[in-house]
Protein backbone atom coordinates (compact mmCIF):
# COMPACT_ATOMS: atom_id res chain seq x y z
CA UNK A 1 0.00 0.00 0.00
CA UNK A 2 1.24 3.49 -0.77
CA UNK A 3 1.24 5.62 2.28
CA UNK A 4 2.55 9.24 3.41
CA UNK A 5 5.51 7.79 4.99
CA UNK A 6 6.99 7.98 1.09
CA UNK A 7 5.53 11.27 0.40
CA UNK A 8 6.93 13.60 3.33
CA UNK A 9 10.33 15.51 3.99
CA UNK A 10 11.51 14.26 7.31
CA UNK A 11 13.85 17.68 7.83
CA UNK A 12 14.23 19.01 11.39
CA UNK A 13 11.41 21.16 12.97
CA UNK A 14 11.71 24.42 14.45
CA UNK A 15 11.09 25.85 18.08
CA UNK A 16 8.31 28.32 18.34
CA UNK A 17 10.62 30.67 19.76
CA UNK A 18 12.72 31.05 17.14
CA UNK A 19 12.87 34.55 15.51
CA UNK A 20 10.70 34.82 11.95
CA UNK A 21 14.14 36.38 10.52
CA UNK A 22 15.79 33.21 11.10
CA UNK A 23 12.86 31.14 9.74
CA UNK A 24 13.16 33.17 6.22
CA UNK A 25 16.46 32.62 6.01
CA UNK A 26 15.73 28.84 6.05
CA UNK A 27 13.15 29.32 3.01
CA UNK A 28 15.17 31.84 1.58
CA UNK A 29 18.19 29.02 1.26
CA UNK A 30 15.84 26.35 -0.22
CA UNK A 31 13.28 27.01 -3.07
CA UNK A 32 11.80 24.16 -2.56
CA UNK A 33 11.10 24.08 0.71
CA UNK A 34 7.20 24.21 1.03
CA UNK A 35 6.34 24.65 4.59
CA UNK A 36 8.27 24.18 8.49
CA UNK A 37 6.90 22.40 11.51
CA UNK A 38 6.82 24.04 14.70
CA UNK A 39 7.11 21.26 17.44
CA UNK A 40 7.59 21.21 21.48
CA UNK A 41 8.35 18.08 23.02
CA UNK A 42 8.48 15.65 19.28
CA UNK A 43 4.71 16.89 19.00
CA UNK A 44 3.92 19.02 16.33
CA UNK A 45 2.25 22.67 17.33
CA UNK A 46 2.10 24.33 14.33
CA UNK A 47 3.01 25.17 10.61
CA UNK A 48 4.55 27.62 8.48
CA UNK A 49 3.20 27.73 5.16
CA UNK A 50 6.37 29.53 2.73
CA UNK A 51 3.83 31.72 0.72
CA UNK A 52 1.73 32.85 3.43
CA UNK A 53 4.76 33.58 5.33
CA UNK A 54 6.66 35.22 2.94
CA UNK A 55 3.75 37.32 1.80
CA UNK A 56 3.13 38.38 5.49
CA UNK A 57 7.11 39.11 6.32
CA UNK A 58 6.74 41.42 2.95
CA UNK A 59 3.91 43.66 4.55
CA UNK A 60 4.81 43.41 7.94
CA UNK A 61 8.99 43.76 7.87
CA UNK A 62 8.84 44.84 11.73
CA UNK A 63 7.79 40.70 12.43
CA UNK A 64 11.80 39.72 11.74
CA UNK A 65 12.57 39.67 15.72
CA UNK A 66 9.11 38.33 16.91
CA UNK A 67 8.74 34.93 17.28
CA UNK A 68 7.39 32.20 14.79
CA UNK A 69 4.65 30.87 16.99
CA UNK A 70 3.11 34.44 16.59
CA UNK A 71 2.62 33.63 12.90
CA UNK A 72 2.33 30.27 12.49
CA UNK A 73 -1.04 28.29 11.70
CA UNK A 74 -1.63 26.87 15.16
CA UNK A 75 -4.33 24.32 13.97
CA UNK A 76 -2.64 22.76 11.08
CA UNK A 77 -3.54 19.41 9.08
CA UNK A 78 -2.25 16.66 11.33
CA UNK A 79 -1.71 12.93 9.27
CA UNK A 80 -1.34 9.74 10.32
CA UNK A 81 2.00 9.13 7.90
CA UNK A 82 0.98 5.23 7.51
CA UNK A 83 -2.76 6.85 5.89
CA UNK A 84 -2.93 5.38 2.82
CA UNK A 85 -2.15 8.08 -0.34
CA UNK A 86 -5.43 7.23 -2.38
CA UNK A 87 -7.49 7.88 1.17
CA UNK A 88 -6.36 10.96 2.06
CA UNK A 89 -6.63 12.42 -1.06
CA UNK A 90 -10.40 11.39 -1.04
CA UNK A 91 -10.56 13.18 2.08
CA UNK A 92 -8.83 16.23 1.33
CA UNK A 93 -11.55 16.30 -1.79
CA UNK A 94 -14.42 16.03 1.57
CA UNK A 95 -12.72 18.70 3.78
CA UNK A 96 -13.75 22.17 4.42
CA UNK A 97 -10.15 22.98 5.84
CA UNK A 98 -9.38 26.27 4.10
CA UNK A 99 -7.37 26.45 0.96
CA UNK A 100 -4.26 28.23 1.92
CA UNK A 101 -3.23 25.62 4.22
CA UNK A 102 -1.46 23.87 1.26
CA UNK A 103 0.90 21.28 3.82
CA UNK A 104 0.56 19.01 6.62
CA UNK A 105 1.95 17.07 9.79
CA UNK A 106 2.49 14.23 9.11
CA UNK A 107 3.00 11.99 12.50
CA UNK A 108 3.73 8.46 14.15
CA UNK A 109 1.77 5.78 16.01
CA UNK A 110 2.72 7.87 18.98
CA UNK A 111 1.70 11.50 17.83
CA UNK A 112 5.07 12.54 17.14
CA UNK A 113 6.33 14.52 14.62
CA UNK A 114 7.49 12.64 11.30
CA UNK A 115 7.33 15.01 8.64
CA UNK A 116 5.89 17.65 6.64
CA UNK A 117 4.29 17.21 3.29
CA UNK A 118 2.87 19.46 0.48
CA UNK A 119 -0.14 18.89 -1.19
CA UNK A 120 0.68 19.92 -4.45
CA UNK A 121 3.29 17.14 -4.68
CA UNK A 122 0.87 15.11 -2.84
CA UNK A 123 -1.68 15.34 -5.66
CA UNK A 124 0.91 15.58 -8.76
CA UNK A 125 1.99 11.98 -6.81
CA UNK A 126 -0.98 10.62 -6.53
CA UNK A 127 -2.02 11.57 -10.37
CA UNK A 128 0.67 10.19 -11.60
CA UNK A 129 0.33 6.65 -10.31
CA UNK A 130 -3.14 6.95 -10.86
CA UNK A 131 -2.55 7.52 -14.79
CA UNK A 132 0.22 4.52 -14.35
CA UNK A 133 -2.37 1.88 -12.69
CA UNK A 134 -5.17 3.26 -15.35
CA UNK A 135 -2.37 2.38 -18.61
CA UNK A 136 -1.52 -1.00 -16.44
CA UNK A 137 -5.45 -2.34 -16.41
CA UNK A 138 -5.99 -1.14 -19.95
CA UNK A 139 -3.05 -3.58 -20.81
CA UNK A 140 -4.46 -6.20 -18.53
CA UNK A 141 -8.13 -5.61 -20.00
CA UNK A 142 -6.12 -5.80 -23.58
CA UNK A 143 -4.22 -9.36 -22.37
CA UNK A 144 -7.78 -10.51 -21.05
CA UNK A 145 -9.48 -10.09 -23.99
CA UNK A 146 -6.83 -11.91 -25.88
CA UNK A 147 -6.31 -15.00 -23.94
CA UNK A 148 -10.03 -15.40 -23.70
CA UNK A 149 -9.85 -15.37 -27.78
CA UNK A 150 -7.33 -18.44 -27.37
CA UNK A 151 -9.51 -19.86 -24.71
CA UNK A 152 -12.94 -19.78 -27.46
CA UNK A 153 -10.31 -21.23 -29.30
CA UNK A 154 -9.31 -24.49 -26.81
CA UNK A 155 -12.86 -24.91 -26.28
CA UNK A 156 -13.58 -25.17 -30.31
CA UNK A 157 -11.01 -27.59 -30.14
CA UNK A 158 -12.57 -29.94 -27.36
CA UNK A 159 -16.09 -29.76 -28.39
CA UNK A 160 -14.79 -31.06 -32.24
CA UNK A 161 -12.71 -33.88 -30.12
CA UNK A 162 -15.73 -34.32 -28.15
CA UNK A 163 -17.68 -35.34 -31.22
CA UNK A 164 -15.01 -37.96 -32.21
CA UNK A 165 -14.61 -41.60 -31.53
CA UNK A 166 -12.16 -41.56 -28.56
CA UNK A 167 -11.30 -43.99 -25.95
CA UNK A 168 -12.43 -44.09 -22.81
CA UNK A 169 -9.05 -42.24 -21.34
CA UNK A 170 -8.75 -39.84 -24.46
CA UNK A 171 -12.62 -38.65 -23.83
CA UNK A 172 -11.83 -38.20 -20.04
CA UNK A 173 -8.80 -35.58 -20.91
CA UNK A 174 -10.51 -34.02 -23.58
CA UNK A 175 -13.52 -33.13 -21.56
CA UNK A 176 -10.87 -32.04 -18.65
CA UNK A 177 -9.70 -29.56 -20.74
CA UNK A 178 -12.75 -28.14 -21.80
CA UNK A 179 -14.10 -27.91 -18.32
CA UNK A 180 -10.84 -26.14 -17.10
CA UNK A 181 -11.09 -24.06 -20.21
CA UNK A 182 -14.77 -22.95 -18.96
CA UNK A 183 -13.83 -22.55 -15.70
CA UNK A 184 -11.28 -19.92 -16.84
CA UNK A 185 -13.25 -18.07 -19.44
CA UNK A 186 -15.20 -17.40 -16.51
CA UNK A 187 -13.54 -16.55 -14.26
CA UNK A 188 -11.89 -13.94 -16.73
CA UNK A 189 -15.14 -12.37 -17.82
CA UNK A 190 -15.93 -11.88 -14.14
CA UNK A 191 -12.89 -10.06 -13.23
CA UNK A 192 -13.13 -7.54 -15.77
CA UNK A 193 -16.85 -7.22 -15.17
CA UNK A 194 -15.90 -6.73 -11.99
CA UNK A 195 -13.07 -3.94 -13.27
CA UNK A 196 -15.71 -2.26 -14.88
CA UNK A 197 -18.14 -2.42 -12.15
CA UNK A 198 -15.33 -0.85 -10.05
CA UNK A 199 -14.92 1.85 -12.10
CA UNK A 200 -18.22 2.99 -13.88
CA UNK A 201 -17.76 1.30 -17.00
CA UNK A 202 -20.19 -1.88 -16.74
CA UNK A 203 -23.02 -1.45 -19.18
CA UNK A 204 -26.30 -3.24 -18.68
CA UNK A 205 -28.40 -4.25 -22.00
CA UNK A 206 -32.38 -4.14 -21.21
CA UNK A 207 -34.10 -5.90 -23.99
CA UNK A 208 -37.27 -7.67 -22.94
CA UNK A 209 -37.20 -11.33 -21.61
CA UNK A 210 -40.13 -13.92 -20.28
CA UNK A 211 -39.45 -14.57 -17.21
CA UNK A 212 -40.69 -18.32 -17.28
CA UNK A 213 -38.05 -18.57 -19.92
CA UNK A 214 -35.21 -17.02 -17.61
CA UNK A 215 -36.52 -19.43 -14.50
CA UNK A 216 -35.73 -22.39 -17.07
CA UNK A 217 -32.42 -21.28 -17.82
CA UNK A 218 -31.20 -21.13 -14.38
CA UNK A 219 -32.74 -24.50 -13.52
CA UNK A 220 -31.63 -26.20 -16.73
CA UNK A 221 -27.72 -24.53 -15.70
CA UNK A 222 -27.30 -25.35 -12.25
CA UNK A 223 -29.97 -28.38 -11.57
CA UNK A 224 -27.19 -31.11 -13.12
CA UNK A 225 -24.25 -29.53 -11.62
CA UNK A 226 -25.89 -29.71 -7.53
CA UNK A 227 -26.53 -33.46 -8.90
CA UNK A 228 -22.88 -33.62 -9.77
CA UNK A 229 -22.21 -32.47 -6.32
CA UNK A 230 -24.67 -34.44 -4.36
CA UNK A 231 -26.83 -31.88 -3.69
CA UNK A 232 -30.44 -30.56 -5.25
CA UNK A 233 -31.84 -27.73 -6.73
CA UNK A 234 -35.36 -26.69 -6.37
CA UNK A 235 -36.42 -23.98 -8.36
CA UNK A 236 -39.30 -22.06 -8.73
CA UNK A 237 -41.41 -19.48 -10.56
CA UNK A 238 -44.35 -17.69 -8.99
CA UNK A 239 -46.12 -15.03 -11.42
CA UNK A 240 -47.53 -15.07 -14.86
CA UNK A 241 -46.66 -17.47 -17.35
CA UNK A 242 -46.69 -14.83 -20.09
CA UNK A 243 -44.87 -12.10 -18.02
CA UNK A 244 -41.64 -10.13 -19.78
CA UNK A 245 -39.83 -7.47 -18.30
CA UNK A 246 -37.25 -5.12 -20.06
CA UNK A 247 -34.27 -6.24 -18.03
CA UNK A 248 -30.72 -7.53 -19.19
CA UNK A 249 -31.52 -11.34 -18.70
CA UNK A 250 -27.71 -12.40 -18.99
CA UNK A 251 -26.74 -9.80 -16.25
CA UNK A 252 -29.84 -11.67 -13.87
CA UNK A 253 -28.26 -15.11 -15.00
CA UNK A 254 -24.70 -14.14 -13.79
CA UNK A 255 -25.98 -12.89 -10.13
CA UNK A 256 -27.89 -16.32 -9.65
CA UNK A 257 -24.95 -17.95 -11.17
CA UNK A 258 -23.15 -16.38 -8.17
CA UNK A 259 -25.82 -17.32 -5.22
CA UNK A 260 -25.71 -20.74 -6.64
CA UNK A 261 -22.48 -21.56 -6.62
CA UNK A 262 -21.59 -19.82 -3.42
CA UNK A 263 -24.49 -22.66 -1.97
CA UNK A 264 -23.26 -25.34 -3.75
CA UNK A 265 -19.85 -24.83 -2.48
CA UNK A 266 -20.25 -24.77 1.08
CA UNK A 267 -21.72 -28.50 1.47
CA UNK A 268 -24.40 -30.77 -0.16
CA UNK A 269 -27.98 -30.29 0.63
CA UNK A 270 -30.76 -28.84 -0.52
CA UNK A 271 -30.77 -25.37 -2.25
CA UNK A 272 -34.18 -23.54 -3.30
CA UNK A 273 -34.38 -20.48 -5.45
CA UNK A 274 -37.16 -19.01 -6.55
CA UNK A 275 -38.18 -15.94 -8.86
CA UNK A 276 -41.37 -13.73 -8.04
CA UNK A 277 -42.75 -11.55 -10.32
CA UNK A 278 -45.65 -8.97 -9.07
CA UNK A 279 -46.86 -6.16 -11.01
CA UNK A 280 -46.89 -2.78 -9.17
CA UNK A 281 -47.00 1.23 -10.41
CA UNK A 282 -44.18 1.33 -12.71
CA UNK A 283 -43.86 -2.28 -14.13
CA UNK A 284 -42.86 -5.94 -12.47
CA UNK A 285 -41.30 -5.85 -8.98
CA UNK A 286 -39.32 -9.19 -9.53
CA UNK A 287 -37.86 -11.08 -5.66
CA UNK A 288 -35.07 -13.50 -6.21
CA UNK A 289 -34.07 -15.45 -3.75
CA UNK A 290 -31.25 -18.06 -3.26
CA UNK A 291 -31.83 -20.18 0.06
CA UNK A 292 -29.69 -23.46 1.08
CA UNK A 293 -29.08 -25.56 4.32
CA UNK A 294 -25.44 -25.99 4.13
CA UNK A 295 -23.90 -26.51 7.14
CA UNK A 296 -21.10 -24.50 8.64
CA UNK A 297 -20.69 -21.08 10.27
CA UNK A 298 -22.88 -18.68 9.26
CA UNK A 299 -21.28 -15.76 10.30
CA UNK A 300 -18.36 -16.67 8.41
CA UNK A 301 -20.28 -17.19 5.62
CA UNK A 302 -22.24 -13.92 5.62
CA UNK A 303 -18.48 -12.22 6.03
CA UNK A 304 -17.59 -13.66 2.55
CA UNK A 305 -20.59 -12.58 1.36
CA UNK A 306 -20.16 -8.67 2.42
CA UNK A 307 -16.77 -9.04 2.39
CA UNK A 308 -16.07 -11.17 -1.01
CA UNK A 309 -12.36 -10.39 -1.98
CA UNK A 310 -11.17 -10.20 1.35
CA UNK A 311 -8.02 -11.90 2.33
CA UNK A 312 -9.35 -15.10 3.35
CA UNK A 313 -11.27 -15.88 0.12
CA UNK A 314 -7.46 -16.34 -1.87
CA UNK A 315 -6.15 -19.46 -0.66
CA UNK A 316 -6.92 -21.55 -3.39
CA UNK A 317 -8.59 -21.03 -7.18
CA UNK A 318 -11.81 -21.75 -6.75
CA UNK A 319 -12.03 -19.33 -3.22
CA UNK A 320 -10.84 -16.53 -5.72
CA UNK A 321 -13.21 -17.74 -8.03
CA UNK A 322 -16.06 -17.38 -5.91
CA UNK A 323 -15.25 -14.36 -4.61
CA UNK A 324 -15.16 -12.85 -8.00
CA UNK A 325 -18.28 -13.97 -8.82
CA UNK A 326 -19.94 -12.67 -5.34
CA UNK A 327 -18.24 -9.57 -5.54
CA UNK A 328 -19.89 -8.92 -9.57
CA UNK A 329 -23.24 -10.04 -7.83
CA UNK A 330 -22.80 -7.31 -5.53
CA UNK A 331 -21.99 -4.98 -8.28
CA UNK A 332 -24.37 -5.55 -10.74
CA UNK A 333 -27.23 -5.66 -8.28
CA UNK A 334 -26.43 -2.62 -7.25
CA UNK A 335 -26.20 -1.12 -11.23
CA UNK A 336 -29.50 -3.04 -11.38
CA UNK A 337 -30.87 -1.50 -8.33
CA UNK A 338 -31.57 -4.05 -5.94
CA UNK A 339 -28.87 -4.63 -3.54
CA UNK A 340 -28.17 -8.03 -2.76
CA UNK A 341 -29.13 -9.01 1.11
CA UNK A 342 -27.86 -12.15 3.20
CA UNK A 343 -29.18 -13.25 6.45
CA UNK A 344 -28.58 -16.51 8.20
CA UNK A 345 -31.48 -19.07 8.27
CA UNK A 346 -33.28 -19.89 11.60
CA UNK A 347 -31.59 -23.37 11.41
CA UNK A 348 -28.66 -24.31 9.13
CA UNK A 349 -27.66 -22.12 5.75
CA UNK A 350 -28.26 -18.77 4.41
CA UNK A 351 -30.48 -16.96 2.30
CA UNK A 352 -29.55 -14.39 -0.25
CA UNK A 353 -31.92 -12.58 -2.00
CA UNK A 354 -32.44 -9.11 -4.24
CA UNK A 355 -35.06 -6.96 -5.19
CA UNK A 356 -35.43 -5.04 -8.89
CA UNK A 357 -38.36 -2.85 -10.19
CA UNK A 358 -38.34 -3.30 -13.74
CA UNK A 359 -40.84 -1.95 -16.74
CA UNK A 360 -43.00 -4.75 -18.06
CA UNK A 361 -42.21 -5.67 -21.58
CA UNK A 362 -44.22 -7.13 -24.41
CA UNK A 363 -43.04 -10.02 -26.77
CA UNK A 364 -46.28 -9.76 -29.08
CA UNK A 365 -43.36 -7.58 -31.87
CA UNK A 366 -40.33 -10.51 -31.10
CA UNK A 367 -40.20 -13.02 -33.62
CA UNK A 368 -40.52 -16.58 -32.46
CA UNK A 369 -38.06 -18.29 -34.45
CA UNK A 370 -33.58 -18.10 -34.03
CA UNK A 371 -32.28 -16.78 -37.37
CA UNK A 372 -31.81 -19.22 -39.71
CA UNK A 373 -28.94 -19.89 -42.39
CA UNK A 374 -29.83 -20.72 -46.24
CA UNK A 375 -30.88 -24.45 -47.09
CA UNK A 376 -28.13 -24.26 -49.86
CA UNK A 377 -24.37 -24.97 -48.52
CA UNK A 378 -21.97 -22.05 -48.79
CA UNK A 379 -18.30 -22.42 -50.06
CA UNK A 380 -16.43 -20.04 -47.37
CA UNK A 381 -13.25 -18.86 -47.78
CA UNK A 382 -11.44 -18.23 -43.88
CA UNK A 383 -8.83 -15.77 -43.45
CA UNK A 384 -6.52 -15.20 -40.77
CA UNK A 385 -3.22 -15.31 -39.75
CA UNK A 386 -4.18 -16.90 -36.60
CA UNK A 387 -4.62 -20.77 -36.64
CA UNK A 388 -6.56 -21.05 -33.59
CA UNK A 389 -9.15 -18.30 -35.30
CA UNK A 390 -9.25 -20.60 -38.58
CA UNK A 391 -9.69 -23.57 -36.73
CA UNK A 392 -12.73 -21.21 -34.85
CA UNK A 393 -14.62 -20.16 -38.43
CA UNK A 394 -14.51 -23.34 -39.61
CA UNK A 395 -16.24 -25.54 -36.58
CA UNK A 396 -18.29 -22.86 -37.22
CA UNK A 397 -19.06 -22.75 -40.94
CA UNK A 398 -19.72 -26.96 -40.41
CA UNK A 399 -21.88 -26.00 -37.83
CA UNK A 400 -24.07 -23.78 -40.42
CA UNK A 401 -23.55 -26.92 -42.74
CA UNK A 402 -20.83 -24.21 -45.17
CA UNK A 403 -17.71 -25.71 -46.35
CA UNK A 404 -14.35 -23.98 -46.25
CA UNK A 405 -10.85 -23.17 -47.16
CA UNK A 406 -8.27 -21.45 -45.20
CA UNK A 407 -5.33 -19.08 -46.36
CA UNK A 408 -2.88 -17.26 -43.95
CA UNK A 409 -2.75 -13.59 -44.93
CA UNK A 410 -4.20 -10.97 -47.89
CA UNK A 411 -1.67 -11.71 -50.32
CA UNK A 412 -3.07 -15.74 -50.20
CA UNK A 413 -6.55 -15.08 -50.02
CA UNK A 414 -6.40 -12.19 -53.41
CA UNK A 415 -4.90 -15.53 -55.21
CA UNK A 416 -7.64 -17.85 -54.15
CA UNK A 417 -10.02 -15.08 -54.47
CA UNK A 418 -9.58 -14.97 -58.25
CA UNK A 419 -10.47 -18.85 -58.88
CA UNK A 420 -14.49 -17.22 -57.97
CA UNK A 421 -15.68 -20.31 -56.23
CA UNK A 422 -16.60 -18.42 -53.07
CA UNK A 423 -19.61 -17.30 -52.13
CA UNK A 424 -18.31 -15.02 -49.39
CA UNK A 425 -15.25 -14.62 -47.60
CA UNK A 426 -14.39 -14.33 -44.14
CA UNK A 427 -11.37 -11.33 -43.78
CA UNK A 428 -9.06 -10.97 -40.85
CA UNK A 429 -7.96 -7.32 -40.54
CA UNK A 430 -4.62 -7.54 -38.94
CA UNK A 431 -2.49 -9.83 -41.28
CA UNK A 432 1.58 -10.10 -42.31
CA UNK A 433 2.44 -9.11 -45.72
CA UNK A 434 -0.92 -7.78 -46.75
CA UNK A 435 -3.76 -6.73 -44.50
CA UNK A 436 -7.36 -7.29 -44.75
CA UNK A 437 -8.37 -4.35 -45.68
CA UNK A 438 -5.83 -3.54 -48.54
CA UNK A 439 -6.76 -7.55 -49.96
CA UNK A 440 -10.30 -6.54 -50.24
CA UNK A 441 -9.76 -3.90 -52.11
CA UNK A 442 -7.79 -6.07 -54.37
CA UNK A 443 -10.41 -8.21 -54.48
CA UNK A 444 -12.97 -5.90 -55.44
CA UNK A 445 -10.78 -4.82 -58.57
CA UNK A 446 -10.93 -8.53 -59.94
CA UNK A 447 -13.55 -9.19 -62.65
CA UNK A 448 -16.91 -10.93 -62.38
CA UNK A 449 -18.08 -13.00 -59.70
CA UNK A 450 -14.27 -13.36 -58.15
CA UNK A 451 -14.71 -9.44 -57.25
CA UNK A 452 -17.64 -9.37 -55.70
CA UNK A 453 -18.04 -11.92 -53.34
CA UNK A 454 -19.18 -10.63 -50.11
CA UNK A 455 -16.52 -9.82 -47.35
CA UNK A 456 -17.10 -10.25 -44.00
CA UNK A 457 -14.46 -8.14 -41.69
CA UNK A 458 -13.97 -10.83 -38.32
CA UNK A 459 -11.74 -8.27 -35.60
CA UNK A 460 -11.52 -7.15 -32.57
CA UNK A 461 -11.41 -3.75 -33.74
CA UNK A 462 -15.20 -2.59 -34.58
CA UNK A 463 -15.75 0.79 -33.46
CA UNK A 464 -17.83 3.07 -35.22
CA UNK A 465 -14.71 4.67 -36.89
CA UNK A 466 -13.10 1.05 -38.15
CA UNK A 467 -16.16 -0.01 -39.36
CA UNK A 468 -16.61 3.10 -42.02
CA UNK A 469 -12.84 2.17 -43.16
CA UNK A 470 -13.88 -1.35 -43.64
CA UNK A 471 -17.20 -0.55 -45.66
CA UNK A 472 -15.49 2.18 -47.30
CA UNK A 473 -12.71 -0.65 -48.62
CA UNK A 474 -15.50 -3.09 -49.83
CA UNK A 475 -16.67 -5.05 -46.85
CA UNK A 476 -20.38 -5.83 -45.99
CA UNK A 477 -20.34 -6.44 -42.51
CA UNK A 478 -18.29 -7.06 -39.74
CA UNK A 479 -18.20 -9.83 -37.19
CA UNK A 480 -16.29 -9.43 -33.62
CA UNK A 481 -13.66 -11.47 -32.47
CA UNK A 482 -14.18 -13.83 -30.54
CA UNK A 483 -16.61 -14.77 -32.48
CA UNK A 484 -20.45 -15.62 -31.58
CA UNK A 485 -22.43 -18.40 -33.28
CA UNK A 486 -25.90 -16.50 -33.26
CA UNK A 487 -24.12 -13.27 -34.74
CA UNK A 488 -22.59 -15.06 -37.44
CA UNK A 489 -25.42 -17.02 -38.53
CA UNK A 490 -27.04 -13.36 -38.94
CA UNK A 491 -24.92 -12.43 -40.83
CA UNK A 492 -24.24 -14.99 -43.06
CA UNK A 493 -28.28 -15.66 -43.33
CA UNK A 494 -28.59 -12.26 -44.83
CA UNK A 495 -25.36 -12.06 -46.96
CA UNK A 496 -25.98 -15.61 -48.42
CA UNK A 497 -29.97 -15.15 -48.51
CA UNK A 498 -29.21 -11.31 -50.63
CA UNK A 499 -27.27 -13.34 -53.21
CA UNK A 500 -29.80 -16.37 -53.50
CA UNK A 501 -32.52 -14.07 -54.28
CA UNK A 502 -30.51 -11.82 -56.77
CA UNK A 503 -29.66 -15.14 -58.57
CA UNK A 504 -33.32 -16.24 -59.10
CA UNK A 505 -34.43 -12.20 -59.61
CA UNK A 506 -31.31 -13.05 -62.92
CA UNK A 507 -33.06 -16.38 -63.78
CA UNK A 508 -36.60 -14.38 -64.25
Amino acid sequence: MDTLARLIDRRAPIDPATPCAEVRALFDADDYLAALAVVVDRKPVGLVYRDVFLGQMAVAPDLARRPIAEVMDAHPRRVDAALCVADFVERIAHSATPVFRSAYVAVDEAGDYAGVGGLNSLLTSHRRRQHEADEAMALVERMAHDIGRHLDGVLAFTERLEQSRLTPDASAYVRAIGDTSRDMNLVLGRAMDLRRAATGGLTLSPAPALLRDLSDAVEARWAPRAAEGGSTLLFSYDGDPEAAALIDADRVLQVFDALIESALAHGRGVIEASLKARPVEGGLKLEARVRDNAAGSAKVRLARVFDPLGAATFEDRNELALGVGMALAHGLTRAMGGPLRAEANLGAGLTLQFTLIVPEASLAAEADDEPMMDARSAHILIVDDNATNRMVAEALCEMFDCTSEQVVDGVEAVEAAKSGRFDLILMDIKMPRMDGVTATRAIRELPGRAGSAPIVALTANADPNDVATYIAAGMQDVVEKPIKPERLAVVLSALLGADEDEDAEAAA
